[in-house]
C-alpha cells in the first residue's frame, strides 16, 4: 500500500501518443488545486508506419527513449512525489511494443504503461469535470489522437458509454498518404473513411446538452478561429467556424499552412483530418458549437497521482466504483441480467472479504473478481448454451475504464470458470497467464462459483 502523503505534492503526468510525447508537471496545494511547474511537448510520431506495418519504427523509438530520459531528469529537478506515463493507440497496437517498453525503462528508469481506450477516455474525462461543470445533463465527449478516437457519452459522475475507434489523425494520413497531396480526393476519401463511426448508442436517444472536444487539433482549430476562452480556460467553437476552417485548410498546401497559419510541421498534415472527424462527430450529435476545454490525458494522469498519493484507499475504491460502473455500461450493450449480476458481484465480494487470511489477494484482485462477477453471464446474449465460454469471448474483446488488457484477460477467465470445467493448463487462454496469475484466477473462480451458487 502507498504511503499516504501531505500537501504540498508534486506530480507528473506522461502522455506517450501516436503524433507526440507530452509531460505535464504541477504542484497541488489541495485536492484539484495545481500550478504547472513545468511543461513539454516532444514531436515524436510513434504512429508513423505502425498502423500500416504493425511495428513501431526503429528511429521513433529511438527518439522516444531519448524524450523519456529528458523526462526522467525532469522529474529529479523538480523533485517530484508522483508520476504517472501512458502509452495510447500506436504502442498498443505495435508488434514490438516491449522493445519501447524495455527500453524505457533501462534507460530512462521509468515505467510506461499501455492503456485501453476506454481508460483514455477515463482520463480525459476526469480532467473534464475538474474544469467544465457537467451538471446540465448528458454530453457527448470526443478525443482524438493520431491512432485512434474516443467517443463518449459521459455526465458529471462518469462515463455512461464509450466506444474507442481506430480512426486517427496519423492513422488517415497513412492509410490515405497516396491522395494526401490532392485535396478534393482526400477529403472524399476521408469522407468514406469516416462512414464507420458511431456515437455512443444512448446518444442516438437522449438529447445530448452538448458536444466537448479535446486533443492537440481541436485546440488549434479553435485558436485559428478566434473562439473565445472564459475564465477557465475553455474555449466554443462554432460550427459554421469548424466548417469555415475546413474549407480554408483544404485550400491551403503543407508549407502554406506552416508559413501563413503559423502551425508547426506536425500539426500542419494532421489538422485537416482532424476537422473532419469532429465535424462529422457534431453531425451526428447534432451539435451547432463544440466546448473545447484545453485539457486531456496529461491532466487526467496529474488528478489520478494526486488521488494515490493522498489516499491509497480512496484512491482504489474509486477505482472499483469506475469499473463497476463501466461492468454494468457493458452487460447492458449486451442486454445482461442485471440484478442477478450485480447480487453474484456482491455475495463474491463478501466471501472475498470473509476469506482474506486464506487467499491473501489484494484490492486490485477483488476488482477483477467483481467485473468478472458482474458480467458472468454476459454470453448468454450470444447463446445460453456454454453461456461461459461465449462470456469469455465478449469480455476477452472489450475494455473497461482504469483495467488494462491484460486484467480484461483475467476478467474473462475467471467469468469462463464460474461453472463447466476447472481452470486447466490444456485451454490455450489460461495456459498463456504466467504462473502467478494462473494461481489468481483459480482462487477468483472459486469464489465466483461459490457466489452464483448461492444465488
Amino acid at each position: 500500500m502507498t504511503p499516504e502523503r501531505a500537501f504540498p505534492l508534486r506530480v507528473a503526468g506522461v502522455d506517450c501518443g501516436s503524433n507526440a510525447i507530452r509531460f505535464l508537471a504541477a504542484e497541488f496545494s489541495a485536492p484539484g488545486k495545481g500550478t504547472i511547474v513545468h511543461q513539454e511537448r516532444v514531436p515524436v510520431r510513434l504512429g508513423h508506419e505502425v498502423f500500416l506495418s504493425g511495428t513501431l519504427n526503429t528511429d521513433a523509438i529511438a527518439a522516444a527513449v531519448a524524450a523519456f530520459r529528458g523526462f526522467a531528469q525532469q522529474l529529479e529537478r523538480l523533485a517530484v512525489d508522483g508520476y504517472r506515463a501512458v502509452a495510447t493507440s500506436a504502442v498498443r497496437e505495435a508488434r514490438n511494443r516491449d522493445v519501447l517498453l524495455d527500453a524505457v525503462r533501462a534507460e530512462a528508469g521509468l515505467e510506461l504503461e499501455v492503456i485501453t481506450g476506454t481508460e483514455e477516455a477515463r482520463l480525459v474525462h476526469r480532467a473534464v469535470t475538474h474544469r467544465l461543470d457537467l451538471s446540465g445533463g448528458k454530453w457527448v465527449l470526443v478525443d482524438l489522437g493520431g491512432g485512434s478516437v474516443e467517443v463518449s457519452l459521459v455526465d458529471d459522475a462518469g462515463m455512461l458509454w464509450t466506444e474507442s475507434h481506430t480512426i486517427g489523425t496519423v492513422r488517415l494520413l497513412e492509410v490515405l498518404q497516396d491522395s494526401a497531396h490532392e485535396p478534393v480526393r482526400f477529403r472524399r476519401l476521408v469522407d468514406e473513411y469516416l462512414n464507420a463511426l458511431r456515437v455512443p448508442a444512448p446518444a442516438q436517444y437522449w438529447e445530448p446538452a452538448g458536444l466537448i472536444a479535446t486533443g492537440g487539433n481541436i485546440e488549434a482549430l479553435a485558436e485559428l478561429a478566434g473562439a473565445p476562452r472564459d475564465e477557465k480556460g475553455a474555449a466554443t467553437l462554432k460550427l459554421a467556424d469548424l466548417e469555415a476552417a475546413i474549407e480554408r485548410l483544404s485550400a491551403l498546401g503543407y508549407e502554406e499552412r506552416i508559413e501563413r497559419l503559423g502551425l508547426r510541421p506536425d500539426r500542419a498534415d494532421v489538422i485537416l483530418p482532424a476537422a473532419m472527424v469532429y465535424h462529422r462527430v457534431a453531425a451526428l450529435v447534432g451539435a451547432g458549437e463544440i466546448v473545447v476545454p484545453h485539457i486531456g490525458v496529461k491532466e487526467g494522469l496529474l488528478l489520478d497521482a494526486v488521488d494515490r498519493l493522498v489516499s491509497d484507499v480512496l484512491y482504489r475504491a474509486e477505482h472499483a466504483r469506475v469499473v463497476r460502473q463501466g461492468a454494468v455500461s457493458l452487460g447492458r450493450r449486451y442486454m445482461f441480467d442485471e440484478a442477478h449480476g450485480l447480487h453474484v458481484a456482491d455475495l463474491a465480494l463478501h466471501l472475498f472479504d470473509a476469506l482474506q487470511d486464506l487467499h491473501r489477494l489484494g484490492a486490485h484482485e477483488r476488482t477483477i473478481l467483481m467485473a468478472a462477477a458482474i458480467l458472468h453471464e454476459i454470453g448468454s446474449f450470444i447463446a445460453h448454451k456454454k453461456h461461459h465460454k461465449h462470456s469469455h469471448y465478449i469480455i476477452s474483446r472489450s475494455e473497461l475504464p482504469a483495467l488494462s488488457w491484460y486484467d480484461m484477460q483475467l476478467v474473462a477467465l475467471v467469468a469462463r470458470y464460474h461453472r463447466g470445467a476447472d481452470p486447466s493448463e490444456r485451454h490455450r487462454d489460461f495456459a498463456a497467464l504466467d504462473p502467478d496469475h494462473r494461481r489468481v484466477v483459480r482462487r477468483l473462480s472459486a469464489h465466483l462459483r461459490l457466489a452464483d451458487a448461492l444465488d
